[in-house]
């Protein structure tokens, strides 16, 4: 069993090691900080669909 890319495995060590280095509230904090920046993204996009839509009225 050799250790690819792709396997599940190696995606479950990554992710291990990932937790061992940054810790689970650090992981936290990016997830939230994340989270956070992608619905400010999409405000942002909706409120710009809002506006051509609302030149296109006028």
């Amino acid at each position: 069993m050799g250790l690819t890319a792709n396997s599940p495995f190696s995606l479950l060590l990554i992710f291990l090691i990932v937790v061992l280095l940054f810790g689970t509230k650090k992981l936290q904090s990016v997830g939230e900080d994340l989270g956070k920046a992608l619905k400010g993204f999409k405000k942002g996009m909706r409120e710009t669909q809002d506006e051509v839509e609302e030149n296109k009225k006028n």
